[in-house]
């Protein structure tokens, strides 16, 4: 049998120092599998595409005009590929280990679509990168006990904390999308990422849309890569975005009332970590209670200093 096509599609935007460490990681990382590898870059300033034209001279890129954002990015990759088995979606700052990408594509099963791998961080420690889907009580769990603490417990928490679900593969709602692999035939069926998320909540409007066709998303901790992060939890306009992002995703998929019960709960945790002295949560917190500011499309000039794709 042949080996499977995987396009690996990665949004740049001003990652000129990642790019080196991410291509030198994909030879190994890409083992066994017939591969490709497309950059969709949101007009970087900084040396990116000369970065990517010395270390990957073979890329196919795709030089969008303006920053798009990463729901952008990852469907003009996609477009660029053109016909593949599969589609791996990664941030600039993602280093693959040596087979994960044969250990996702071999996981994809007519019922199983999109495949995420065991992540850790630079210094080796384990992320916690699976979620359960968001509800009002698990936003309130979030607000009153903290993401991590609630997260012990399904009910309450949104974040999987328990250790033991990381050692083996089971179905999950949704994973950070840093790295995540989608099989063409879902990507057919279910369409392309939603861009009206500028940054932030699209890779969750896609996993949970995709459960919605009846299929699931699967977590394969024999896959492995690290993912460097860092820079949403500091930067107040991130942030912000991010909770936003977070409420207008719930908003389309749920009722009036839900909806107003999750937005006290955001208010109510952003507000109680504002009094501690959080810049982060004080601005998300100002804009939650300026209704206009959440309606206002945060692209480019508003995120000018934002680096894409940024860490989830």
């Amino acid at each position: 049998m042949s080996a499977p096509r995987v396009a690996i599609c990665v949004v740049t935007y001003n990652s000129a120092p990642l790019i080196v460490d991410l291509v030198s990681s994909l030879e190994r990382g890409a083992a066994g599998v017939d591969w490709s590898l497309v950059f969709a870059d949101n007009a970087s300033s900084d040396g990116t595409l000369s970065e990517i034209e010395f270390h990957a001279p073979h890329a196919t890129v795709v030089r969008n005009g303006e920053n798009l954002g990463f729901a952008a990015g990852v469907n003009a990759a996609v477009r660029a590929a053109g016909p593949h088995d599969a589609y791996l979606i990664l941030n600039a700052d993602v280093r693959l280990d040596p087979g994960c990408v044969l250990a996702l594509v071999k996981t994809v099963t007519p019922d199983i679509s999109i495949v995420v791998p065991r992540l850790t961080d630079a210094e080796g420690v384990q992320i916690l990168s699976l979620r359960r889907s968001p509800t009002v009580l698990r936003a309130w769990g979030d607000a009153l006990f903290g993401a991590e603490r609630a997260g012990r417990f399904p009910r309450l928490g949104e974040i999987v904390t328990d250790p033991k679900a990381y050692d083996t593969e089971h179905v999950t709602d949704w994973a950070e999308g840093s790295t995540q692999l989608i099989s063409a035939d879902c990507w057919n069926a279910c369409g392309t990422w939603d861009e009206s998320y500028f940054l932030y909540s699209e890779e969750t409007e896609y996993d949970l849309r995709v459960r919605d066709f009846g299929r699931v998303v699967w977590y394969q901790p024999r896959a492995t890569a690290q993912h460097l992060e860092g820079g949403s939890a500091d930067n107040p306009r991130q942030w912000s975005l991010l909770v936003a992002n977070r409420i207008k995703l719930f908003r389309a998929t749920h009722g009036r009332a839900s909806t107003v019960g999750f937005w006290c709960a955001t208010i109510v945790r952003e507000g109680s970590r504002s009094l501690l002295g959080k810049r982060t949560s004080r601005a998300a917190f100002r804009d939650l209670i300026q209704p206009a500011r959440l309606r206002q499309n945060r692209g480019p000039q508003w995120l000018a200093d934002v680096k894409l794709p940024a860490p989830r």
